[in-house]
Parts: C-alpha cells; structure tokens; sequence
C-alpha cells in the first residue's frame, strides 16, 4: 500500500477511484450451521477492492450470499463501478447516495443493491481510514482499545445436542471468548430453555448468554420460554417471534418478559430500524452493514438508537463489525464466530493471530482502516467462479 505521508495533502484530498475489483470467496464449512429457520454449508463472501489515483487501495470483505453473489458482483462491475470512476473517494456521502439509486428500480431484487452498496462503501471506508492513517474506530471517535465478544454458535446437533452444546461452551472458553449467542426456535420452548439452561450452568453465571429464535416462535411460545428461563439472566433475547408481525409481537415479548429484546439484523435500512425503536421492541439493535447498504448506514442507524437509549451491535462479519462498534458511544458487544463457522476471519486475514481473544476480549487493530491485510496465497485458494 502507498504510504499516505509521502502523498500531498491535496492530492489525498483529490484522490479518486480508478479502478473497483470484486473477488467472490466461497470454502465448505466441517459441518452444516443449523438454526431455527436456516441451515448454512458454505462460508461466502465477495473482497471488494478500491484502487484509487494515490495508490491506497481500500478493501474488505462482506456477506455470506451464496445465491445472490453473482448478481451483486455484476451489479456493482455493471453499473456501479462506471459511475464511480473517477469519484473522490473521501466523498463517502456523495458516493453512498450515488449508488443507493441502485435499490430504486420496482422489479429488481432489492437486496442485491443494498450488498452492492454495503460491499463499495465497506472499502471506501477502509480507504478513508488508510487516507488518513488511522483505524476506523479512532476515526470515528471511539476511544476503546478492546471490545466484549461472544460467538454465535449452539446449533443444533442431530446427536447428542445437549452433551455436544456443553463441549462447545467450553472449546469457546479455552479459545478466549466468554459468550454464547445460541441458537433456538427450532424445538420447544421446554426443550430450549434445557439448551439454555445447559450454557448458563457450563459457562457459569458471568459468561455471556444470548438467544435467538431467528424469527421461530410465536409470543405464546416466546413468553413461555422467557418463563422457563427467568432464572438464568439471560443477557438478551433475539428475534423471538415470526417476521410477520414481529414489532408488536416483540414489544409485547418485552413488556411481558423484562428480558432485554435485540433485532435489526432482518431490516434494510434505518427507516426499518427506527420503526423497531418507536415501536419500543427493542433494547439492542443488531443492524448489519453488509445487508443494509455498508457502515455508512449501520453508523446513521447507531445514532438513531442512541435517541432512544439503545444499544448497537453489528451483526456478523467482526473483520469491520468489531472496530464499528468500539467506534460509536452506544456500541455493546462484538459478535464472532469459531473457526470452523467462519474460516475467512481467521485464514483470509494474514495479520490475524490464531487465538485473538483473551478473557472475553479482543483488542483492536491498530493499523489503518479496517486494520487488516489479505493473504494472498489463501485468497487464490477459496476464490470461485461466479
């Protein structure tokens, strides 16, 4: 990468975007990731790369969109890049707006533009960062050093599952993280709340404990489990009841309940985010900037949540979710995954230790930008053809 300081300080100010590179990832995970209403085999990702006219190339890598990877790449080489180059990449704003008109015609699938977006302005953001020779989070005004994780992680197990849920808790606690977001409303609510139950007593009374339903209940089932599990301070309950009606239904969840309520993650934009919160269902928002339209969005969404006293989580992709949250005042939690659940966190990064975490803690790049570099002979290796 080009060194900032032996570049004018106009000439940064003037850079602009010659060239937009988009590299589709995808590797087979060692076992399928099953939840209520999902059940994911393949880790994928798009490395999106900005080369701009100073030599700073911006990159990152964003989402886990098998389906959709190569309508989102062809949308951005098709009709994004061409007006891009040529922009000036510290004009993030202008460029956001810019490529938002790609989430306006009626008959397109509206979510490969916002990826689209999300993948330009993660980069462009990096690029911002390397411009100005800091991490993002610095950037952004944020002063933590280190950032609270838990991982994702307690699907289920076609055998086994509760003596395999115990194991997991504990393999996450000789890896350094101290929290668990598990995974339920594929079974009972009696049978759940024993999954639960099995984390609190393995991981003891501060290790962090989580739920999500993934949309699997109604709020008959919802509050019955929330009753099964009064006793075992769970730290927030996530996305509890079924899509169709779920600000209300969630609301009432919350009411009822007293168990913080988390969700965002399943809307698109702010405007979707901030009916969440005035509909008072919420007590976390877990937006996710590489479905919504990138960090610009994620960060308009956080400043929403801190007018209503919510906390902001980033759901996912900790290879820019983590600096996000250390970088905003409201930010809570960071969410990660093991190794096997998220390879590219761990292999992609050549810059990444093995075991990052400590004590329930990972502690914040300090190069610019997004903080990490790509390794190059693993990327040749889970690169794919779209």
């Amino acid at each position: 990468m080009t060194n900032p300081d032996a570049i004018s300080n106009q000439a940064l100010q003037d850079a602009f975007i010659t060239r937009i590179e988009t590299i589709p990832l995808k590797v087979k995970m060692d076992r399928a990731a099953t939840g209520s209403t999902l059940k994911l085999t393949h880790r994928c990702t798009i490395l999106t790369r900005i080369h701009t006219s100073t030599g700073i190339v911006g990159e990152c890598f964003n989402g886990n969109d098998d389906a959709l990877q190569g309508a989102i790449i062809n949308l951005i080489q098709q009709e994004l890049a061409p007006q891009l180059i040529g922009h000036r990449v510290l004009a993030i704003e202008d460029a956001w707006s810019l490529t938002r008109k790609a989430t306006e015609p009626f008959l397109r699938d509206r979510r490969v533009a916002l990826r689209a977006q999300s993948c330009i302005d993660s980069a462009m953001h990096d690029v911002l960062g390397k411009t100005a020779n800091l991490p993002i989070h610095i950037l952004w005004g944020g002063a933590k050093k280190q950032v609270r994780v838990f991982a994702i992680g307690g699907y289920y197990r076609e055998k086994n599952d509760l003596e395999e849920l115990a194991e997991e808790v504990e393999q996450l606690k000789d890896f350094g993280i101290h929290g668990l977001k598990l995974k339920l409303g594929g079974k009972s609510p009696q049978e759940d709340a024993k999954r639960a139950e099995v984390v609190r007593l393995k991981g003891g009374p501060h290790f962090l404990l989580g739920c999500d339903a993934n949309q699997g209940w109604t709020v008959a089932q919802a509050l019955e489990f929330t009753e099964r599990t009064k006793d075992l301070k769970l730290d927030w309950l996530e996305e509890p009841c079924k899509w169709d009606n779920d600000r209300a239904d969630m609301a009432r969840v919350r009411a009822f309940s007293g168990i913080p309520i988390a969700a965002g993650q399943s809307e698109i934009s702010r405007f979707g985010c901030r009916d969440l919160m005035q509909a008072n269902a919420i007590d976390i928002c877990n937006f996710d900037a590489s479905w919504g339209g990138g960090p610009s969005e994620w960060r308009k969404v956080a400043m929403l949540a801190g007018s209503y006293n919510i906390k902001m989580m980033q759901h996912l992709e900790p290879q820019f979710g983590l600096m996000m949250s250390a970088g905003i005042s409201n930010g809570c939690f960071g969410e990660v995954m093991l190794p096997w659940r998220d390879p590219f966190f761990y292999e992609l990064i050549a810059n990444q230790v093995k075991k990052p975490f400590k004590d329930g803690f990972y502690t914040l790049p300090t190069s610019p930008g997004w903080g990490f570099t790509i390794d190059e002979d693993y990327l040749k290796k889970v690169r794919v053809d779209v």
